[in-house]
């Protein structure tokens, strides 16, 4: 599943004055767009526009509803983010297995590890063969 991250802007207020952009309108649409491939070059996708109410204080003790104008913004998470869902939960070490022991060395191996287990640490392993030997 894709996951995304958002963020939102305030939404420009005034347009910008720009060579060949006559008009009031014509410049608030450059000052919007500015703003929008700014946000497209850092990989942002736009969304929509939402206009929010804000509850701000007026003077000391009273309050006022301003509507805001906002951009909204989305961009895929890196990959690492999502991966902790995609991975599963039971690993395959299947690939993993040692290759199969030749058949003469098969018997000597196990041996070996059967008396091993049972040697004493101390014992090197010269004079752990030899006792297992005579045994």
């Amino acid at each position: 599943m894709q996951a995304y991250e958002y963020k939102v802007v305030p939404a420009p207020k005034k347009g910008v004055k720009a060579k060949g952009v006559k008009g009031p309108e014509a410049r608030f649409a450059h000052a919007l767009q500015l703003v929008m491939n700014e946000m497209g070059a850092e990989g942002w996708e736009y969304q929509r526009t939402d206009t929010l109410p804000c509850e701000e204080r007026q003077g000391l003790t009273g309050k006022t509803t301003q509507f805001r104008h906002v951009l909204v913004f989305r961009r895929l998470l890196p990959d690492d983010a999502g991966a902790a869902e995609d991975t599963p939960l039971i690993e395959d070490h299947s690939a993993d297995t040692p290759a199969a022991i030749p058949a003469e060395d098969a018997d000597g191996a196990e041996e070996s590890a059967a008396h091993d287990s049972q040697a004493d640490p101390d014992t090197p392993p010269e004079d752990q063969r030899m006792s297992s030997a005579s045994a």
